[in-house]
Formats: C-alpha cells, structure tokens, sequence
C-alpha cells in the first residue's frame, strides 16, 4: 500500500494502531489481562490495571470505545424488529420512534424480520447480545413466541406494536383491526354489493387475520355467504397483489367490490384493475385498510379504513422508556380505533348487478 504524500515532502508512513498486545508488552502483564483491564470486565489487580492504564495512555491506545459500552450496557440504543421495513406503515412508525427516542438521547437500531419467524428470532438475540436498553417488535407470527416470552422473563423492556400475542406480559400497541375491516365491509354492502372480494396476507399474523374476521363477521350478520372464490391470499407486495387481483378480477361472474387488508396491496389492486381496464368506482368499488399517500392523488380518491399511525410510535417509545427508567406496572394493551374514510372509491350499485 502507498504511503500517503505530504503536500510538500516526501511520502509520510501510516502510522501503526497501538493494539492490546502493544499495551501488555509495555505493562509487562499477559494479553488477558491487559483486555480485561482495559474493557472492564473480570478481576484484575490494583497494581496491573495502574501499569495497564498507564501504559495505554503514554501509548496513546484507543479501544473501541463502542463496542465497550455496548458490552457494559451502557450506550442508549433500542432496538426495533418491524414486519417489513418496506411497508409505508411500518416506514412511518419507525421515523417517529427515532425523532421520540432522540429527544430522550436514545438512538435505535432497526432490523426488519420480512415477517420471518426465524429471521426474527436470529434478530433479537442479535440485538440482546448488544445489550440494547429495549426493544419495540411487530411479532411475525402467532406461533412459536418463546423467544419473546424469554425476553420478558429476563427482564428486558418490551413493547409490542401492530401485532398483539394472548398471554404476553408486556405492553402493547395496537389498533382495532377486526372492527376496521367490519366497517369497511357494511360500508360496501350498505351500497348494494353482495359480491366482495378480499385480498389478504397470511393468516399466522394477526393484523391478517382479525381484518379477515372482521370481513367474514360483516357478511355472516348481512347473510351473505363467504365464498373462497371471491378471497385470495397474497403476499404483502404490489407485485403479488397484482397477481391475486388479476386472479380475482378474471373470472366470469367478477367481484364488484374489493377491500384489500394494507396499502401495498392496495397499490397493486389499483395498478392490476387498471391493467385489466376495469374504472374504479364504475365497474369495481374498491377500500382499503391503512391511508397511504397516492389514495389522495388518484382520481377518484380511495375510501380506507385509516390507523392511527401517528400516534402508535411516540405511544410505544414512552412506553418502552418509562420500562428502561424501572416501571413495575402491569403490563398495558392499548388499542386505538380505526376511522374510515370516504372518499369516491365506493360505488352504489342496485341489487340485480350485485
């Protein structure tokens, strides 16, 4: 490697980092203890630890100061696990956890799990091995929880966002998902519809599921019956979301309806409808559950069942940092409300169509 050249001489020599073994060497101590003495870890004696120090300071050593305090648990970093980073929503609720945690001189580390199971597991043990203050987690799955219930068992702050898990001691932040999309879904039929499709993530995550129920409660309380040929299951993208309205949209005796269970699949709806020449609202009536930008800029504008999205990110951080200050309260479920919006997305239609 080329030595660096002074403006006006000749080539300077890199100047060598002073290592642990630089600093054992002058101490006169083994290399053990000069890293235990150095990083504050296990026993070291008065007289070696002064003769480490001082040896480290004429030496001019410079430890990872970073990797110290992570390992002391002393930096304030918290950790937050969404579902998929990608997603607008989740986007939106980790921008305000971060502008909340720096007001408290908190800084976050975020990881998404891509609604993996076991890429949430590796997740948190990663950042537990950081020994970050906190964490705030959107559970990928219903299911095996164990390593969460650990967590909570060992003490470390919790807070669950999105997704609530039965039987979690901890706090949690969530919406009414099910009451949600049972609004939404009298809204279509109060119109006239009779045949909505529904778009739908995977049932192992909750929010999927109980705005599932939530479609499913509407139509058994109006009597209509749930077909499976009017729902499809999709993966939370646009590129999939196409794909299952394509599917949907199809078929002979069409929906003329669709509720779609997060803005990204409503995004691909909108695309693949307009790809099949199908006009919303005049040949399908179309809600989505979340706001999301481009439901105002499209014409006609989109009805969505809106989360209170502002406030489940500051809700969640004060939660959390009132655990790192030493809280005991009872754990604490908060649930928002949904609001639904009418826009011009939604469409009368007279009972011989439908």
């Amino acid at each position: 490697m080329e030595s660096p050249v002074a403006e006006d001489g000749p080539p300077r020599a890199v100047k060598r980092a002073v290592t642990v073994k630089d600093v054992a060497a002058a101490a006169q101590v083994s290399r053990a203890t000069a890293a235990r003495a150095l990083n504050g870890y296990g026993y070291v004696g008065d007289e070696a630890a002064r003769r480490v120090q001082e040896a480290a300071e004429r030496l001019g050593y410079r430890g990872n100061r970073i990797a110290q305090a992570l390992r002391q648990g002393q930096m304030p970093i918290v950790g937050f696990v969404p579902g998929d980073i990608q997603n607008p929503f989740f986007a939106r609720v980790a921008h305000d956890i971060d502008a909340a945690l720096r007001r408290s001189r908190h800084s976050l580390l975020i990881a998404s799990s891509d609604e993996s199971l076991a890429q949430e597991q590796g997740l948190l043990d990663n950042l537990r091995a950081l020994n970050v203050r906190g964490m705030i987690v959107a559970p990928a799955s219903e299911g095996d929880n164990r390593h969460l219930a650990r967590l909570v068992r060992e003490g470390v702050p919790l807070v669950l966002i999105d997704r609530e898990l039965p039987g979690m001691e901890c706090d949690s932040v969530t919406v009414d998902n099910e009451g949600g999309a049972h609004e939404a879904i009298g809204l279509l039929i109060a119109n006239g519809h009779r045949r909505i499709a529904l778009i739908h993530d995977a049932s192992r995550i909750a929010t999927a599921r109980q705005r599932r129920e939530g479609y499913l409660r509407a139509l058994a309380e109006a009597g209509l019956p749930a077909e499976d040929r009017l729902i499809a299951v999709s993966q939370s993208t646009v590129e999939h979301a196409i794909d299952a309205t394509i599917r949907l949209f199809s078929r002979p005796e069409r929906p003329t309806a669709l509720f779609t269970v997060d803005s990204l699949m409503t995004t691909g709806a909108l695309l693949a409808l307009r790809s099949m020449g199908l006009a919303v609202p005049r040949d399908v009536s179309l809600i989505g559950f979340d706001d999301f930008d481009l439901a105002t800029f499209t014409d006609p504008q989109i009805t969505v069942v809106a989360q209170p999205v502002g406030q489940i990110g500051p809700l969640a951080t004060k939660m959390l940092l009132e655990r790192i200050e030493g809280s005991d309260q009872p754990a604490r479920q908060v649930r928002f409300p949904t609001r639904l919006i009418a826009r011009g997305s939604v469409a009368r239609v007279d009972f011989g169509r439908a």
